[in-house]
């Protein structure tokens, strides 16, 4: 049975590039509405209109499938974090920005985060470190910007990175799913206010 709402033909012949990526937005699709252990390899392949076959031909395994789509919103995020830091030199800027990369993410219609933030695969191995490389990744970034303002040592500027990391990414999830009836700019200022009025206290390293 197709899923409500799909009419996509089965059989039409695509380029190898275009059916992947076709066959990604549909497992994307059926991991966010049952997650990744109630999904089946059938329900994607319905859902894309094509035959198992043509689904195991692109990808060897259900985790294979999901490890893809991981990798894709993991790779969104960080470079979403790494455009929001070079877009300023002001550093109260940069805050809201490297917000704003986070809870636009998590507003996305697709609910690709959920893939993220909310995997229940978090004990494989392979899943655990790529959601770990947002975090690690994201806070890099920022602590080389903290580092290169302050001079703090640099674990104690990682420190502080992966605290702001983890404000953003609690935040705009609980925003996403508890925090109706607050809008997303309204939320993005009251977070990156809370995290400027903490990061600013640390002087720059021309400031005595």
């Amino acid at each position: 049975m197709t899923l409500p709402g799909d009419a996509r033909v089965r059989g039409a012949r695509l380029p190898r590039k275009e059916r992947r990526a076709q066959l990604l937005d549909s497992a994307l699709e059926v991991f966010v509405a049952q997650g990744y252990h109630a999904a089946a390899m059938d329900d994607i392949a319905e859902r894309a209109g094509v035959s198992k076959p043509v689904l195991y031909q692109h990808f060897p395994g259900k985790l294979d499938l999901y490890l893809a789509l991981l990798d894709t919103s993991c790779d969104a995020i960080i470079d979403n974090c790494r455009r929001a830091l070079d877009s300023t030199q002001d550093n109260k800027q940069r805050v809201t920005a490297a917000m704003h990369a986070f809870y636009d993410y998590m507003a996305g219609d697709d609910g690709a985060f959920r893939l993220v933030f909310e995997s229940d695969l978090t004990n494989e191995p392979a899943v655990r470190e790529a959601i770990d490389r947002v975090t690690n990744q994201c806070a890099a970034m920022i602590a080389d910007v903290i580092h290169d303002d302050t001079g703090l040592p640099g674990e104690a500027s990682r420190l502080l990175a992966v605290s702001l990391v983890g404000m953003a990414q609690v935040s705009a999830r609980f925003w996403v799913t508890d925090a109706a009836g607050i809008s997303q700019d309204d939320a993005v200022g009251l977070v990156s206010g809370l995290a400027w009025r903490g990061i600013r206290g640390y002087p720059l390293t021309d400031e005595h």
